[in-house]
């Protein structure tokens, strides 16, 4: 593994550039202009033209781009990316006929990632991590989102978190942590929720948050998981802590939990395939993003879509991610979601590339750092070698990056 140090600083001038349209790019240019962008001290200090570039830059050390095509650096806004062993085996039982109940009462379930995480220590689990970020980063992602909620007491959770932290250190990436106690029943408080979630707010979110582990806080609010109620309780824990907090809505029914976390000015609600009318207009009202996660909804072979028409109309903002999780979503490209959003959802190409961007940063609160290519912002930012936008979206199976800016230092591909 490359240290962080060794990555070889990307300030100078960036020439030979075709900004994506400004959906993505956040620079507004006409179709065939080159565009430049200048790094100082790994920041971004200028992006336009390149005939209009200032004369004081004019002078640096220059990286020719080659003609390719630039994005800010890709933003993976919710994934579960740190957990033990792998569920590949469930995939094959369903397959192969087998029942929710019958993989359960074979081992399975998410109850086999908690007993697999539980059992491994750091190091395991920052070892088994570390290939699924490798993947993600080679896609152009430079800020991840990593929820813990596979460990289901202090100990565990604590664990993960820290793995996760770890995870940002080594690569160079924006790392925002999130604690998801409240992800489903341990089996040492099977039907006692309401002790459980007594022990998430009053114990592990405050111990968690003392130690500076969590950026933000998440409930599974569903049938089969947490209800109205104890998903308040938490956002009311979170709150009390000075901590954003976000939701797993409206996933397999429609509990309502889109508007309560409206309420509570969450950064976003994720999967909201039954997201209502309602739930809409608080999101819309509360500036609440919209996540997409298609792979999930691909894999459970889902049929009931978010309401993509709606969002569009009430201007919620739409992200999409990977959800990556060894159960429901083992996605390990943001651009193949990017193309499933458009396949499966029908999303635009401008959308698309606004989810994986601008609207996916927003969805973490990094919008002022992450997500377009501006003055002023720490410079991430990917080199493509496609000759259009839509081919970010188009293509799966193949990895355009040419160059990968991140944290202001060059992680990958051609450094000239």
């Amino acid at each position: 593994m490359k240290s962080v140090s060794e990555y070889p600083s990307a300030d100078g001038l960036w020439t030979g550039l075709r900004l994506a349209p400004d959906a993505a790019s956040g620079v507004a240019l006409e179709d065939g202009v080159e565009a430049a962008i200048v790094v100082i001290q790994g920041a971004i200090r200028w992006a336009g033209a390149r005939d209009a570039l200032p004369a004081e830059f004019a002078a640096l050390p220059t990286h020719d781009g080659g003609g390719a095509l630039v994005t800010p650096g890709l933003v993976d806004c919710h994934t579960h990316l740190v957990y033990g062993g792998q569920r590949a085996n469930e995939f094959a039982m369903r397959l192969a006929g087998a029942t929710y109940e019958e993989v359960a009462k074979a081992g399975g379930g998410i109850v086999s990632s908690v007993r697999a995480t539980r059992e491994a220590d750091e190091d395991t689990l920052f070892a088994q991590a570390v290939p699924r970020l490798e993947q993600l980063l080679a896609d152009g992602v430079c800020a991840i989102e990593i929820k813990s909620g596979y460990g289901l007491s202090l100990e565990h959770e604590r664990k993960q978190l820290r793995v996760a932290r770890r995870l940002g250190e080594a690569y160079g990436v924006t790392v925002r942590t999130t604690f998801l106690g409240a992800h489903a029943l341990p089996p040492e408080y099977a039907n006692r929720s309401g002790d459980y979630i007594d022990l998430v707010c009053r114990e592990m979110l405050p111990a968690l948050a003392a130690e500076g582990l969590v950026d933000a806080v998440d409930v599974f609010c569903e049938r089969i998981a947490f209800s109205l109620a104890e998903t308040e309780q938490v956002f009311q824990a979170a709150q009390a802590l000075g901590l954003p907090v976000k939701l797993h809505a409206e996933q397999l029914s429609d509990m309502g939990g889109a508007a309560l976390a409206a309420r509570y000015g969450a950064l976003s609600c994720d999967h909201i395939e039954h997201l209502s009318a309602d739930g809409i207009e608080a999101m819309r009202r509360s500036g609440t993003v919209a996540v997409l996660l298609p792979g999930a909804y691909y894999t459970l072979r889902d049929t009931h879509l978010p309401p993509i028409d709606a969002l569009r109309a009430a201007g919620v903002p739409m992200a999409v991610s990977t959800d990556h999780n060894p159960g429901t979503s083992p996605a390990l490209s943001l651009l193949l979601m990017a193309n499933m959003a458009c396949t499966l959802f029908r999303l635009t190409v401008p959308e698309a590339l606004a989810g994986i961007t601008r609207h996916a940063a927003r969805a973490l609160g990094l919008q002022a750092t992450h997500g377009a290519i501006a003055e002023g912002m720490p410079a991430n930012f990917v080199l493509w070698n496609v000759r259009e936008a839509a081919e970010l979206a188009y293509w799966f199976g193949q990895q355009p990056v040419r160059t990968v800016v991140r944290q202001g230092r060059i992680a990958a591909g051609v450094q000239a």
